[in-house]
């Protein structure tokens, strides 16, 4: 059964305004028209990303119908959400261990895209994200990642060795924001299996 529904995570501090997001929403509406996309703007809370989440796709297929794509933080909600939905999951330099990485962020934050935008990344948080831990279960649907070694913010080993049973995809060189990404959209779509 082809996808006929495609949410796409952006990262901490991102947002739908990302190059990646904006590059998959452009091809998506050019190339699979009768697909339904949505890039929500998420909340520093992953409590209440994942609960914004939940309910703006109650309504989509479960399984097959639907996949996720995440970058960064946003492929390690992908794993999240695609455990609840059983649906497949690609995931762009995700963050294995962001409860870890995170911890050094808590405090006042600026938005990327718009940095006179603040919010607060509480203590709290941290729980919230190690609650969405989901490593230990084995993969709900298909996985493709995709790690670039350059890699500034995150190590892809650790991605690697986090996604064993995933179709990956080491890209040599490259940087966290996957700057190339257009090179690597239609396979990341065709893994998708979009209408």
């Amino acid at each position: 059964m082809p996808t006929t529904h495609l949410l796409y995570l952006h990262g901490f501090r991102s947002s739908p305004q990302s190059t990646k997001a904006r590059q998959v929403a452009a091809h998506v509406a050019q190339h699979h028209p009768g697909v339904t996309f949505w890039c929500p703007q998420l909340p520093p809370s992953p409590r209440a990303a994942m609960a914004l989440v939940a309910g703006g796709i109650a309504d989509w297929p479960q399984g097959p119908g639907m996949a996720v794509v995440g970058s960064s933080l946003g492929g390690y909600y992908a794993s999240w959400v695609a455990q609840q939905a059983r649906c497949t999951s690609v995931l762009l330099n995700p963050a294995v261990h962001p409860a870890r990485d995170l911890e050094r962020y808590i405090g006042e934050q600026t938005a990327w895209h718009n940095p006179e935008e603040r919010f607060f990344f509480r203590p709290e948080y941290i729980a919230e994200l190690q609650a969405l831990d989901v490593r230990h279960l084995p993969p709900a649907g298909p996985e493709l990642l995709v790690a670039a070694q350059g890699d500034e913010l995150l190590d892809w080993r650790e991605m690697v060795a986090r996604y064993p049973q995933a179709t990956q995809r080491v890209l040599p060189g490259g940087d966290h924001a996957l700057s190339d990404f257009a090179q690597h959209l239609p396979e990341v779509l065709a893994f998708c299996d979009l209408v």
